[in-house]
């Protein structure tokens, strides 16, 4: 399963340290539950869209996802340190 090492490796690492046993197992469930993988473990066409975007495109498409189309995936900057994305501030004029 080399291909999906980093999308499978984030999710391992993020379940691991949130204190899950057996974080692997869980993280390949969550990923094809989410249809990131099939059944055989590889990559969908979803899954190599996310893992593509890493892990930055995949917090401001989230975000945008939850502000419900009032703001763009391009409106957030990201937070490596908290795997958050916030609003851009804007300059006023």
């Amino acid at each position: 399963m080399a291909e999906t090492k980093s999308l499978e490796k984030r999710l391992t690492r993020q379940l691991a340290s949130s204190g899950r046993k057996n974080a692997k197992s869980m993280a390949i469930a969550i990923l094809k539950k989410r249809g990131d993988l099939n059944k055989k473990g590889k990559l969908t066409a979803k899954g190599k869209k996310k893992q593509a975007l890493g892990a930055g495109g995949r917090a401001k498409a989230r975000a945008a996802k939850y502000s419900k189309g009032k703001h763009k995936a391009s409106d957030y900057k990201y937070n490596s340190k908290t795997n958050r994305a916030t609003l851009k501030k804007t300059k006023k004029k």
